[in-house]
């Protein structure tokens, strides 16, 4: 019966949202909807870490595998946590919801494709968990109708669906060159190794906050409803940290000049993200950008691996660690924001509550955050000198800027005026504990810091607190500050003008099908139907699955065709 366990762990989500259709048995499949992940969380307990003889499905597409691995089960034992608290978060938040059926169905897709993602052993498994989640992901973003909200859901379309397309011309490249879709893929020569592997990283860097590549993150966390912005920073954003492991072929990829732009763009996430953080005043978007920061370290490892390939399985344990840390913590922090009460005691110990993962992401020592970060370190260590002492201080700016962003964080919270969401404290609390379980189980595996050793740890820590305070404290006006010093989606902003001026040349450029013709009937059909397209085209659901649309078709015809 284990075997069979990832495949149930896929086919239960789809299930319920199967039911979702029919009213007799709607309420149900809404009952179920958060335990929806039960079944992934049995094959974490139950499953062997071999994934080899596992379900194999070889007329299904090009053949179907479904196994769970060591770096599988630490990204579905997060996946599995983190959509059941989110989901009992998400039963309570949308009680009252008139539009909740339509929630519960994009909750269950994206976790289904979440779940398959992970346990797909074969890259069309891969990319077609990653693409309904992807487009699910979409329906909660907007799922508030507000005008942000469709706004949001724009540049996240848009931007997905250009992910989705590196994504797969990545996949595409290497299937080609090697001749096999099952994971890990086969290295290819260098020249298709160097192109597949640079589109896979920006395809996948849209999902994972890639610097340049993040304007949807700020726009999206703020407007999703609470719940579903604890699984897209938590798990969802995971996926491309996931598909970075297990599609780029890196033990013979020396390739250091995508090593030192992976390693730039992850340096520069880090720090200009928290300034980014440090200027809003809306906790969901400082937790978006707070994400943004902390991908940073993982794309800095990525990076490191181009650069320098025998690290590689040291850096690729501390990123699935620091992948499942991170995850927990902001899953537990974006749930905090709507489960703080308005006054009282209570509130003061929500906030003390709440400090906890926000003290891990910060990385005080004995926290799953020190962990993380002290195992990154020791796997950057490897590299060539200047590169140790060089990113040893940079990480430790980042460090104190995290304290800062997190500072900055629990201070708008304390000033904040909004309701507690009723049914909200139990699962914020149980998502806090897990967090805090994460480093006490880190702990006992490992030798304990000694004083001295401690003392860097909590330098940066008290560093970021203080020069937050102290700034309060010389500008209190700032504290009172409403609207934020730069507006989410940061170089958004500054190309939205640009890309509207090209869009008016377009239409410009277009306006000759409006000129009257002579011959009108054959000019006048083209018009028409032009139009037609263009209209349909638009519609952002069938734009959203016309690509794995079209993906699933060719795959089929190949299967024909053998």
């Amino acid at each position: 019966m284990s075997a069979w366990l990832p495949v149930l762990a896929v086919l239960a989500p789809l299930l319920l949202a199967l039911l979702l259709i029919w009213r007799k048995t709607r309420n149900l499949a809404q009952a179920l909807a958060p335990w929806a992940a039960m079944p992934a969380l049995a094959a974490v307990v139950l499953a062997p870490l071999d994934a080899t003889g596992w379900i194999e499905l070889p007329d299904i597409l090009l053949g179907l595998r479904f196994g769970l691995d060591a770096t599988g089960h630490g990204f579905l034992l997060l996946a599995a946590l983190l959509w059941t608290l989110a989901g009992i978060a998400a039963r309570a938040y949308h009680r009252d919801d008139e539009h909740r059926t339509a929630l519960w169905a994009a909750w269950l897709a994206a976790m289904a494709g979440n779940l398959w993602l992970i346990l797909a052993q074969d890259m069309v498994g891969f990319y077609a968990g990653f693409a309904l989640m992807s487009f699910a992901g979409y329906v909660l973003v907007i799922h508030t109708r507000s005008a942000e909200a469709y706004r949001a859901g724009r540049v996240y379309l848009v931007m997905a669906l250009l992910g989705e397309a590196a994504l797969l011309a990545g996949l595409l490249l290497l299937v080609d060159a090697t001749g096999s879709s099952a994971l890990p893929l086969a290295q290819a020569d260098a020249n298709t190794g160097v192109l597949a592997s640079l589109l896979l990283f920006v395809g996948l860097g849209v999902k994972a906050g890639v610097l340049g590549l993040h304007l949807w993150l700020p726009l999206a966390h703020p407007v999703a409803p609470t719940p579903a912005s604890a699984v897209l920073s938590g798990v969802m954003i995971k996926a491309g940290v996931l598909g970075w492991l297990r599609l780029l072929p890196m033990e013979d990829a020396h390739w250091p000049v995508l090593g030192l732009i992976a390693m730039g763009l992850g340096l520069g996430a880090a720090l200009l993200a928290i300034a980014l953080g440090l200027a809003q005043r809306n906790p969901k978007t400082v937790l978006a950008y707070s994400s943004i920061s902390q991908m940073g370290y993982l794309t800095l490892g990525l990076g490191a691996a181009w650069l320098h390939p025998p690290a590689w399985p040291a850096l690729s344990a501390a990123m699935v660690f620091y992948a499942l840390h991170h995850g927990l913590a902001k899953g537990a922090l974006f749930l905090g924001v709507a489960a703080i009460p308005a006054y009282g005691t209570a509130r003061r110990m929500a906030l003390a509550l709440q400090a906890l993962p926000a003290l891990a992401l910060a990385g005080l020592p004995w926290t799953s955050g020190a962990w993380a970060k002290g195992g990154l370190k020791e796997a950057l260590a490897t590299l060539a000198s200047p590169w140790p002492d060089l990113l040893g201080l940079l990480l430790l700016l980042a460090a104190v800027g995290t304290s800062m962003l997190m500072t900055h964080l629990l201070l708008l919270q304390a000033r904040s005026t909004a309701p507690l969401r009723p049914g909200m404290r139990l699962p914020w609390l149980l998502a806090v504990l897990t967090s805090l379980g994460l480093g006490m189980l880190a702990s006992l595996q490992a030798e304990l810091p000694t004083l001295e050793e401690l003392v860097p740890g909590l330098l940066p820590v008290l560093l970021g607190a203080a020069l937050v305070l102290a700034v309060l404290r010389r500008w209190p006006s700032l504290a009172q500050q409403q609207q934020p010093a730069v507006p989410p989606g940061d170089l958004l902003t500054l190309l939205l003008p640009s890309i509207r001026r090209s869009t008016q040349w377009l239409y410009s450029a277009s306006a000759w099908f409006d000129r009257p013709r002579k011959s009108h009937g054959g000019n006048e059909r083209l018009r028409i139907a032009l139009d037609w397209i263009d209209a349909t085209l638009r519609r952002p659901t069938l734009a959203g699955l016309l690509l794995p649309s079209m993906l699933l078709l060719l795959l089929l015809l190949a299967k024909a065709g053998d």
